[in-house]
């Protein structure tokens, strides 16, 4: 650039420290002589033009290493955020009140340990430009060192030093008690989410007669000191045989201990594992069984006839409106539901109702056809007790009076464990009540495949239909005896030529 140029704007920026006391815990310490700032305090990044003059129309950058990693940028008389860097979005801003005179200092709050570095002052006007640079210095005094001893180390006792939240790297040093510094130990460093150093350190001590050993940490910048002072027992050291024998013996039981309850823990995990698999096992051999009684039953009933209808009645299912929520449509007919509008899943609402009929023994069953099912439909069926709560949002279990199975994500569940029921999503559902026996099972009504059953504990409470939308176009429809028929009809013939291969070996179990 010319020189008229830069005579005309020249920047002056001093070197700037800022000073940060944290104290053990995390909490704001005192300020230390000025300049001085507490943990998440503000400071000023001075930036003047010389000699003075109006910059309110001029483009004032401050960044880091890069042009490009702007902490606060002003053009066309205000803060422009676009490529502010995101750490800096909401702790910067700009002191006006000398903008006119040519001072465009940045206010920047909130300092934490990763604002400390170098950052540039770029002022440009037109194809004329300048910078300069400031450096700010970050320190920190973090936590007094914590002291103790680990055990023995080959001829000596060791001893660990730990501190953190300091900033920058503290320096180490171990003394004796005569003040000599001990000149051979390790150290290892961590920083913290913050940018805030941990430091741990180790020493082995092999002199008996040293006593008292301590353990200083020391800020660089500050010239702060924290130390901490352990005094070593001249027993805890190798050659006493009767400290070692102890520390032997205690060690030994500890690690009988710890053997202990290793085997005690893998051995109620293999009983809880044999007892899972178990279970398992007797819960498959049930569902096997069923199954067989199921197709033996369907071979040998009338060809398209559900075999289920001969043992339960069919329920004539309607809508109760009254135990609707708001946001759902019923047919004029009480046979089908579903949204008036398409909601938002929020998360926080449960969208459902009510079969009018209340059922309190017996064995019966309906029909419930699942129509406009879309990729994101969200859906649920089955049976709930009288007076449960269904307002906002609820758990649909067992414990609170619900048994449903519904299809999230082109997936069946049975709920409220979320168990995914490897089985195909179904058009037309059967739910099957049978308080006699206590079981609530649902079938595939299109092939007559078992989804779920859950048990049902004896009860006198009454039962009603339950039905629940969550998202989607989808509607839920009770089917009529007449279009169930029909479809079960056309259902029946579609399987007569699968099931006439299985007939032979399901009529082979019956016998």
């Amino acid at each position: 650039m010319e020189d008229c140029c830069r005579d005309s704007l020249l920047i002056h920026l001093p070197s700037l420290l800022l000073l940060l006391q944290l104290p053990a815990g995390g909490s704001a310490g005192e300020c230390l002589p000025s300049p001085s700032l507490l943990l998440g305090g503000d400071i000023t990044l001075p930036c003047r033009v010389s000699p003075a003059m109006d910059v309110e129309n001029m483009e004032l950058r401050w960044f880091r290493s890069k042009f490009s990693e702007a902490v606060f940028i002003y053009q066309n008389q205000r803060e422009q955020r676009e490529e502010q860097l995101a750490q800096y979005r909401g702790r910067t801003s700009l002191v006006k009140d000398f903008l006119t005179q040519g001072d465009a200092a940045v206010l920047i709050h909130n300092v934490q340990a990763f604002d400390n570095g170098l950052y540039t002052c770029f002022f440009r006007m037109g194809i004329f430009y300048e910078e300069a640079n400031v450096e700010l210095k970050v320190a920190g005094v973090g936590s007094a060192p914590q002291v103790h001893i680990t055990g023995p180390e080959e001829d000596g006792v060791r001893v660990v030093c730990i501190a953190s939240g300091w900033f920058p790297k503290p320096q180490v040093q171990w003394r004796a008690l005569s003040g000599e510094k001990f000149l051979t130990f390790s150290e290892t460093q961590a920083q913290d989410s913050e940018g805030l150093f941990t430091i741990e350190t180790t020493l082995v001590v092999r002199d008996s007669s040293s006593g008292n050993v301590t353990c200083s940490v020391l800020n660089p910048i500050l010239g702060q000191e924290k130390a901490m002072t352990i005094f070593i027992p001249e027993p805890f050291f190798p050659q006493s045989s009767p400290w070692k024998l102890a520390f032997m013996v205690i060690l030994t039981v500890l690690m009988l201990l710890l053997l202990g309850a290793v085997f005690y823990i893998m051995r109620e995990h293999t009983a809880k594992l044999q007892e899972t698999q178990e279970w398992k096992k007797l819960h498959r051999e049930k569902e096997e069984d069923q199954w067989i009684k199921e197709e033996a039953l369907k071979a040998r009933g009338k060809a398209g006839q559900d075999w289920r209808k001969e043992k339960f009645q069919a329920l004539s299912v309607s809508l109760d409106p009254e135990s609707a929520h708001s946001s759902l449509a019923i047919s004029d007919d009480k046979t089908s539901v579903t949204f008036k509008d398409s909601p938002k899943d929020t998360g926080d609402e449960t969208y459902s109702v009510l079969g009018h009929e209340d059922i309190t023994s017996g064995c019966c069953y309906w029909e419930v056809e699942i129509r406009n099912a879309e990729e994101k439909s969200e859906w649920a069926l089955g049976v709930c007790r009288r007076g449960v709560e269904r307002k906002g949002w609820y758990q649909e279990c067992p414990g609170k009076g619900f048994w449903v199975v519904g299809v999230y994500d082109k997936k069946v569940f049975s709920l409220p464990d979320n168990s995914e029921l490897l089985v195909p999503v179904p058009h037309r559902v059967g739910v099957f009540l049978d308080l006699k026996e206590g079981d609530v099972s649902f079938y595939n009504m299109t092939d007559g495949s078992h989804i779920f059953s859950f048990p049902l504990a004896p009860s006198s409470e009454t039962l009603f239909p339950y039905f629940r939308l969550r998202e989607g176009d989808v509607s839920l429809t009770i089917c009529s005896g007449d279009i169930c028929d029909q479809e079960g009809t056309v259902g029946g013939r579609k399987r007569q030529g699968r099931e006439a291969e299985k007939k032979k070996h399901f009529m082979h179990h019956l016998t």
